[in-house]
């Protein structure tokens, strides 16, 4: 079992404001990354829950409970991730460097580990990577350079 944290790198074509914005603003957020989230305010100490169905199976939905832990404005935003019913508890965390017009992000995702894949195969963790992927890659990179 890897212990490693999952991380991507990606620079985009658009200024860090405009990225900031898009992983903190919930309109904003809805229309990228989960249309679920019924509440978010980058503000240490936040708490939200993100109702997700589950669109793999007919099995359980993935309640999200985030706690927001760390914000540095326009530089960086931290929550803890944990699904309700189950066991595990990780560290979501949205790093940006500014680069003239064009922003570096890094996200970096701890705690996998502590999400059992036997009582839940969607906790894989290439599961956790596929789906990073497929939000910083694909919905952000065109949300943000569009």
């Amino acid at each position: 079992m890897k212990h490693e944290p999952f991380v991507i790198e990606r620079t985009y074509n658009a200024p860090v404001e405009k990225v900031w914005k898009a992983i903190t603003d919930i309109n904003e957020m809805r229309q990228w990354y989960m249309s679920e989230i019924e509440d978010f305010k980058p503000v240490v100490g936040f708490t939200t829950v993100v109702p997700v169905k589950n669109k793999v199976s007919t099995g359980k939905d993935f309640i999200h409970h985030w706690k927001i832990t760390e914000v540095v404005p326009g530089k960086k935003i931290s929550y803890e991730w944990r699904y309700e019913g189950n066991t595990g508890n990780s560290l979501v965390t949205f790093e940006l460097k500014p680069e003239g017009n064009k922003t570096t992000l890094t996200l970096t995702h701890t705690g996998l580990e502590t999400f059992d894949p036997a009582t839940n195969p969607q906790f894989a963790r290439e599961n956790f990577e596929k789906g990073w992927t497929g939000f910083i890659d694909g919905k952000l990179k065109k949300f943000v350079e569009q």
